[in-house]
């Protein structure tokens, strides 16, 4: 099927086309024309006020919940969102159950994705079964096509342990990832620790939690080089702590959730459970602070840290309610709003290079998979923006700005 854009603005880096306006005729995933005008037949055209038209997104930071939390989200709907919400490719995380230390789980993970447009690359476990102890089969897990390897939101808190990783997976060029979070010092919290957390009468867990990890994390990665990935920084101290790493020449990366960009702690007056993620939501000025490192380039990329929970485990009280919440379908509105297109474009992409996946370009004779949308479009986010089996989303009643039209 011939698709006609009339009047699309493109936005990629690395296109001779970028940030210029054009027709552009796509067949089955290939850029047939590029002009200023075409008039061409077409099955399908795409004729409307503030086209734009970027590579397709990739977001390395999704849970479906399957398998073994399919009440949560199937693997067949979460890849239909992530389609709709522009993504071509997600990274699922390791803590499924069966996780995924084997290459048998991988494999089926992958195989399951064949009839899809958006794939799926499933991030493998560092330590077997997650249990943080013993490192899993990881070179067998990169033969069979994982890049990263990480236990999820379980810390590595075996320093000696960390160190193996690193060193061992240098011989075949593997990333290994470390959540930011030394459990002792978060010690169970439900919020960030401030002023804020005192009048909600919550235990708060301090930044400290998240930069002593990274300080240590850091020094091994010094000590033994290596690529290490930190995910979901949240914190001021820890963007600090990764900028002076680069500084240094250290091969490291790392992710923040697009809620931490969004809210600050202050959203939790009300006790609603759908602001309860982990890490938590922060202080304005961390808020700030990260904002700030993804217009430096402190930041590699920007996660939506979709995480589907049941209804019965978030409409509890606020102690009780599980972390987490859905994101794919709000991800782009949200940072449209923050950042505008170009900026969000690079950091829901940027991410292909840890993950070892290619970036498609917009350019003649070119064939991959295009995220078609507009920037102007305001509105606030319902429960009918939500594809998602579950329904515990943060950006709910939010005013965001932009939509996905379609993945072509």
């Amino acid at each position: 099927m011939k698709i006609l854009l009339k009047s699309a603005t493109i936005i990629d880096e690395n296109s001779p086309y970028h940030q210029q306006t054009k027709d552009i005729l796509i067949e089955k995933g290939e850029i047939l024309q590029i002009e200023n005008q075409l008039s061409v037949e077409a099955d399908q055209v795409y004729d409307e006020a503030n086209l734009h038209l970027s590579p397709a997104w990739f977001d390395a930071g999704v849970s479906f919940g399957e398998p073994g939390f399919e009440e949560r989200e199937s693997i067949a709907n979460g890849l239909l969102v992530a389609e709709k919400s522009g993504f071509s490719d997600i990274a699922l995380v390791s803590s499924n159950q069966p996780c995924t230390d084997s290459k048998n789980v991988l494999e089926s993970l992958r195989d399951k994705a064949n009839h899809s447009l958006t794939k799926i690359h499933p991030t493998a476990c560092l330590t077997k079964g997650i249990n943080g102890t013993d490192l899993a089969e990881l070179y067998d897990l990169y033969q069979a096509g994982a890049r990263v390897f990480s236990d999820d939101l379980q810390p590595i808190e075996n320093p000696n342990l960390l160190k193996l990783a690193l060193q061992y997976t240098q011989s075949f060029g593997g990333c290994v990832a470390s959540f930011p979070l030394d459990r002792k010092i978060a010690n169970q919290a439900q919020v960030h620790e401030s002023s804020n957390s005192m009048k909600l009468g919550l235990k708060g867990m301090p930044s400290l939690a998240e930069s002593l990890q990274i300080h240590r994390d850091l020094a091994i990665l010094e000590y033994t080089g290596g690529k290490l990935h930190i995910p979901l920084i949240s914190t001021e101290e820890g963007i600090n702590l990764i900028k002076s790493a680069k500084k240094k020449g250290l091969h490291v990366s790392c992710s923040v959730a697009i809620h931490h960009l969004f809210f600050d702690d202050e959203v939790l007056q009300h006790f609603d459970a759908d602001y309860k993620v982990f890490p938590p939501l922060r202080s304005k000025s961390d808020v700030k602070a990260l904002r700030k490192a993804v217009k430096d380039g402190v930041v590699d990329f920007v996660i939506s840290d979709h995480r589907p929970m049941n209804l019965e485990q978030k409409e509890v009280d606020f102690v009780l309610a599980a972390f987490g919440s859905i994101g794919l379908e709000s991800a782009f509105g949200a940072m449209n709003k923050l950042f505008g297109a170009e900026l969000s474009v690079k950091m829901l992409t940027a991410g292909r290079k840890v993950y070892g996946l290619t970036q498609d370009v917009i350019q003649q004779k070119s064939k991959g998979r295009f995220t078609l949308f507009t920037t102007n479009d305001k509105y606030t986010f319902d429960k009918e923006d939500i594809l998602s089996k579950s329904k515990n989303a943060i950006f709910l009643n939010q005013a965001l700005q932009g939509r996905v039209i379609k993945m072509l």
